[in-house]
């Protein structure tokens, strides 16, 4: 069974490029395969990964619903156009789950890729899902639970707030069987008592802090990979500390 490891966060608190970081992180240290999955409908992982994508799951899902099986079972045809949207790198695989479903009744399809993904994620030692706000696309994408729960915020009341909101509902639903953990993102300096108070407060497990790095934003304006900043960037040196305290568990254990 994979070790399946999930990053969560409110828009615009770097989640998308610490979830990149944590792939290098896995390829580099030898913990590979690895499935990186894109479950925010807002897909931009591959961008981060400096990957193209063929498709989303979400397109398989409307063609399936559509009856655009091309004389298949529905099976073959969601195995196959799950396969068509899968990227592949070194070390690593990419598959993005798309935008929500629209009008009418997906259960079937949703059934089907749900049972389509576990069996792809038997395939790989490491699962690092990318989710948005929220953890619904956990239980859409795939049964398997979470051994690794990584919350990423910038240093920020509101953030901190749905930091911990997105913490209580993954363990609310109960995908979690790991722990959970905060990392601080896009920090200027030292961080402020204040802010490490309010981390306190709101029984937070801080993990780490990721400082703000000018050279991130300068790749990002540019169309730049973000997870393939060079190994001195402080922000991958941060992040890769921070991994390294947790992310020590062999799949063939969890």
């Amino acid at each position: 069974m994979s070790y399946v490891i999930a990053v969560a966060g409110k828009g615009g608190v770097g989640k998308t490029t610490v979830a990149g970081f944590l792939v290098r992180w896995l390829v580099e240290h030898g913990k590979s395969p690895v499935l990186a999955v894109d479950a925010d409908s807002n897909s931009n992982f591959n961008e981060v990964l400096g990957l193209d994508l063929d498709g989303t799951l979400g397109q398989a899902r409307e063609d399936m619903k559509k009856g655009q099986s091309q004389g298949m079972t529905k099976n073959l045809f969601i195995e196959m156009r799950v396969n068509q949207c899968l990227a592949e790198a070194k070390g690593y695989d990419l598959i993005a789950m798309g935008r929500p479903e629209g009008a009418g009744c997906y259960c079937a399809a949703n059934h089907l890729l749900t049972e389509c993904m576990d069996n792809l994620a038997d395939n790989y030692d490491y699962l690092v899902v990318d989710n948005e706000a929220g953890m619904e696309h956990i239980s859409r994408v795939t049964t398997q639970h979470v051994d690794l729960f990584l919350v990423i915020s910038d240093p920020s009341r509101r953030s901190l707030q749905a930091a911990q909101r997105v913490t209580e509902l993954a363990r609310d639903m109960k995908v979690l069987r790991g722990e959970a953990y905060l990392l601080l993102s896009m920090v200027r300096g030292e961080p402020k008592p204040e802010l490490l108070e309010a981390v306190k407060e709101m029984d937070l497990n801080l993990l780490g802090v990721i400082p703000d790095d000018p050279q991130l934003a300068d790749y990002d304006l540019k169309g730049m990979a973000t997870s393939q900043l060079p190994a001195e960037s402080p922000a991958i040196k941060a992040a890769f500390e921070a991994f390294d305290k947790v992310v020590d568990v062999p799949a063939e254990n969890s």
